[in-house]
């Protein structure tokens, strides 16, 4: 008997160490729960009216060592969902020295604390009216919600995208540095300027989307504009750009005709002409004498036969007829081509706009988005692009709602998936150096000296030089249907290029509109000027190889009945 008596006395033993265990395991996980929802509630606590005084439960808590710094961190969790203990252990969390709870009032306090831990999370804090209306610090005055449902845009000076960043003083400074007196969000992400308010005014409740960097502001809505004016305290005024003198240029013989607007004033000065003009949105400002007048680009007045400057340095009356005029750009831009959309229907064809990297790819979309009124595409993603205003670049690269789609791919497989292509050359001796600096300093900027120095650069000479004729060669054999365009023949020759350009996408074009592309040819991502300090980056081991590399693209774009490459190819 005394056996089995032990061995049940022993099981007994083991059986209360197991439940003992189990309940304290069950205790511990109560406890994480507990602490996991207090990381939900508390902020919302002392976000919400009165927080001030449930500062002292939280600081109760810490007291007695329910919370500390790690319990109330998490590396994982949203920044707007982390309460700080420096919050808690601040002046306003903290009880002055020698005051202590009383003992009848901890209790409740506790259970207090602990029935705000369990009860359920509250959702997002809603905006009140006043929280939802624009802040009015360092800004301009708020004018309203606008309706931008016409086929065109009031706004449409200066337009740019920003997905995570955008807030209504940037937008404000990119229209104050054009000096345009309006600024228009929409989206939450999407800025435009104007000298115009819209026609339609809306609901205030209507433009309902916070901007994506700036919350409790609204920006808008899908084509609802949230519209301030431009104040002169932008630090973007501080930058305001001035005009540009394009030269001297004879006057056309109907003068009324052809300038739409105009003013007469004695001392008539540059900056009184580009203002009054600018005022009007319109990119031309032409002086003669004591007139003003303000135009667009225009088959009568093209600006592409330019004169001495001397003839305008003359007095008007001694000029004959019909005389000679200053022209000036002014700082806005010229908006007859500036509105851009996605193809109503999907594109029967598939068109590719190809290139080998640093070859004006991203410049080539700007012209073509301008002339044809249409989004490109893109088969990569590049935010940097959207936010300068490639909208296509967001849209899946085969959802055929856009003109063409950039590509910087080659292999047969890769082309063969388009119908057609527009296949863009350029000079490698700049295509090369042009990626170089972009893969080292951006779209932008220049690739500092100690990678020039480096290995890097001759590493990446011998790699992508062979790529450059690759891809030439690549799409001559496979491409289905091509027209090959050069980067120096669309600079030096840009209408007559763009406007087969356009042909090739079967777009009309109207010749105004070409003219407006050329007034608004540069875009935003071009380098200006050289490094004054630049000296030859390639050696002589590199130039025979890339000379080696032309000579084969010229030869196989002749045996295909093309033109070779233009003459500045020719090896060095």
């Amino acid at each position: 008997m005394a056996k089995p008596f032990f061995r049940l006395q022993k099981f007994l033993r083991r059986t209360q160490f197991l439940l003992l265990f189990l309940t304290a395991a069950y205790l511990m996980t109560g406890s994480l729960l507990l602490l996991q929802r207090a990381r939900v509630a508390l902020p919302q606590a002392l976000r919400a009216p009165g927080s001030l005084q449930a500062l002292p439960v939280a600081t109760v808590a810490l007291g007695v060592g329910l919370l500390d710094g790690r319990s109330l961190r998490d590396p994982h969790s949203s920044p707007d969902l982390l309460l700080d203990v420096d919050t808690l252990r601040s002046p306003l969390a903290r009880l002055p020295p020698g005051i202590r709870w009383p003992r009848r009032n901890r209790s409740s306090l506790r259970r207090r604390w602990l029935h705000h831990l369990t009860s359920d999370p509250q959702g997002p804090p809603t905006l009140s009216p006043e929280a939802s209306g624009p802040a009015n610090h360092n800004r301009g005055n708020y004018l309203g919600c606008f309706s931008e449902e016409g086929q065109e845009r009031t706004l449409k000076g200066a337009v740019f995208y920003d997905l995570r960043k955008m807030t209504v003083s940037h937008c404000q400074d990119a229209c104050a540095e054009r000096s345009y007196v309006y600024a228009g969000l929409e989206a939450g992400a999407e800025c435009y300027c104007g000298n115009r308010l819209p026609a339609t005014r809306v609901s205030l409740k209507e433009c309902n989307q916070e901007c994506k960097g700036e919350k409790g502001s609204m920006c808008g809505a899908v084509r609802r504009l949230s519209v301030y004016s431009v104040g002169l305290q932008q630090p973007g005024s501080k930058k305001r750009r001035t005009a540009t003198y394009r030269g001297c240029f004879p006057l056309p013989e109907n003068v009324t005709h052809t300038f739409s607007s105009s003013m007469t004033q004695a001392n008539m000065t540059v900056e009184m002409c580009s203002g009054f003009c600018s005022q009007k949105e319109f990119p031309l400002a032409i002086l003669r004498g004591w007139d003003c007048y303000c135009a667009y680009p225009t088959p009568q007045f093209s600006l592409r036969d330019a004169v001495d400057g001397a003839l305008c340095s003359q007095a008007p009356e001694t000029q004959g007829l019909p005389g000679y005029c200053e022209v000036y750009q002014t700082p806005v831009q010229d908006t007859r081509c500036t509105d851009r959309k996605f193809l109503p229907n999907k594109s029967k064809v598939f068109v590719a706009l190809s290139s080998f990297p640093g070859a004006g790819n991203t410049w080539a979309r700007h012209l073509i988005e301008h002339a044809t009124g249409f989004y490109t595409g893109s088969y990569y993603f590049d935010g940097t692009l959207y936010n300068k205003g490639f909208k296509g670049e967001k849209d899946h690269w085969r959802s055929r709602r856009t003109i063409c789609v950039k590509t910087h791919e080659s292999g047969r497989r890769e082309i063969e998936m388009f119908d057609s292509a527009i296949l863009l050359i350029r000079n490698p001796y700049r295509s090369l150096v042009a990626e170089f600096n972009r893969k080292c300093a951006g779209h932008l900027g220049y690739a500092p000296d100690r990678n020039w120095k480096s290995k890097e650069w001759p590493d990446f000479v011998n790699s992508y030089a062979s790529w450059w004729s690759s891809h030439v060669l690549d799409w001559l054999k496979y491409g289905k249907r091509l027209l090959v365009v050069h980067y120096e023949e669309l600079r030096h020759s840009l209408v007559p290029t763009l406007r087969e350009m356009v042909a090739f996408l079967n777009v009309s074009v109207s010749e105004e509109r070409l003219l407006c592309v050329e007034n608004n040819k540069e875009g935003s991502f071009r380098r200006r000027g050289r490094r004054p300090h630049d000296q030859e980056p390639f050696t002589p081991e590199m130039k025979d190889l890339i000379n080696g590399y032309i000579r084969t693209v010229d030869q196989a774009l002749r045996d295909h009945n093309w033109a070779g490459l233009p003459r500045e190819y020719v090896p060095r």
